[in-house]
């Protein structure tokens, strides 16, 4: 029992003695939020995950007034709590935004600082290099001259002074060319950063932060050209079942196969994203909602037609379906309704039968 733990002894009104254990406040209210976090858990009877333990957590704690909000007025509205609302949730947190932005601009000012190091690496190797031609020149004329430049004793000094300054000269070359190099190499491993910070490892699909960036321009673009723009998610149906039945390696195998038929059915005016977990974001440019749901609507009977097979056992997975939500972006300032439009659609397939496509 550590020291915090130990009994101790406290004076009651009646004058006994009773024993009591030396919590401090905080580690008592650090207790006290895990056990709401553990009840909160297994009453709604969601996944043990990092992302969901770091919601509930922020919520129960009023860490994020927002979030602890939509949980108070879930809970007082008797609606339900399942991980289809809290992925929503989340992923609908207007702060990612800003977060995102932020991340885009230190990657910018990085980007910047480089470039600007690179120039003046340059400019001073330009300039090393002329002095050293020039300096090189001097040497080679005072050699030939011989005494003619002067005592003998302090031609040689200044040979040798001469000689010692190009040698530093050089030194100093080879390291702005080190250094150059190494500043080439940082922005190659920038440029490969952003690159992979945009793509999601499993499906090789771009991922939330990429579709969020290309949403923003697209919904410009729109209002630019007067073009229709739609957003729809979709979500793997009975994945937890996937999972739990043939095991998360399985489950992963099949993610990647319902990425492959949504990327592949799109057409080149469609932009498919893994947005987390099972759900999958679509972007359809010069879709109103209507011909978006008659796209998407496709690709979802030609999913439901197949017949999936666990390569690992050879037991059949069955058939593996998915719902869809699908919203129109109404201006540059609607993505984020929209996407909460396309998330209520999505939630309204679910709960209507999965294995269909909604518009509203």
């Amino acid at each position: 029992m550590t020291a915090s733990m130990q009994s101790s002894s406290v004076q009651t009104l009646a004058g006994q003695s009773v024993p009591s254990l030396v919590i401090s406040r905080a580690d008592q209210a650090r207790r006290d939020l895990l056990e709401r976090i553990t009840e909160f858990v297994l009453k709604y009877d969601l996944n043990v995950t990092g992302s969901n333990l770091s919601a509930i957590g922020t919520a129960l704690s009023g860490a994020n007034a927002a979030l602890a909000k939509a949980f108070a007025e879930r809970e007082m509205a008797s609606q339900p709590i399942d991980q289809r609302w809290l992925d929503s949730v989340v992923r609908l947190d207007p702060e990612a935004a800003g977060r995102m932005d932020e991340l885009e601009r230190l990657m910018d000012k990085m980007e910047y600082s480089l470039m600007r190091f690179a120039q003046t690496a340059k400019s001073a190797q330009s300039e090393t290099s002329e002095h050293r031609g020039a300096i090189g020149a001097q040497i080679k004329a005072m050699t030939e001259s011989g005494g003619d430049a002067g005592p003998r004793g302090e031609v040689d000094r200044v040979i040798d002074l001469s000689r010692a300054m190009l040698d530093r000269i050089e030194q100093i070359e080879t390291a702005m060319e080190r250094s150059q190099a190494e500043t080439d190499q940082l922005r190659d491993s920038l440029a490969k950063a952003r690159v992979e910070a945009d793509v999601d490892h499993l499906t090789r699909l771009p991922n939330r932060r990429a579709f969020e960036r290309r949403l923003t321009s697209a919904a410009q673009q729109a209002q630019t050209t007067g073009k229709p723009l739609s957003v729809a998610f979709c979500d793997v149906d009975h994945f937890k079942a996937v999972n739990d039945t043939h095991g998360h390696d399985a489950g992963d195998r099949v993610l990647v196969a319902i990425a492959s038929i949504l990327n592949t059915n799109a057409s080149d005016d469609c932009f498919v994203a893994r947005h987390g977990g099972e759900e999958f974001v679509v972007m359809f440019y010069g879709f109103d909602k209507d011909a978006a749901l008659q796209k998407l609507d496709g690709i979802r009977r030609a999913q439901a037609m197949k017949q999936m097979i666990n390569r690992e056992t050879g037991k059949p997975f069955g058939k593996i379906t998915f719902s869809g939500g699908i919203a129109e972006v109404c201006g540059v300032d609607d993505t984020r309704e929209a996407l909460a439009r396309a998330d209520q659609a999505l939630y309204e397939a679910k709960a209507t039968g999965r294995n269909r496509i909604v518009a509203v």
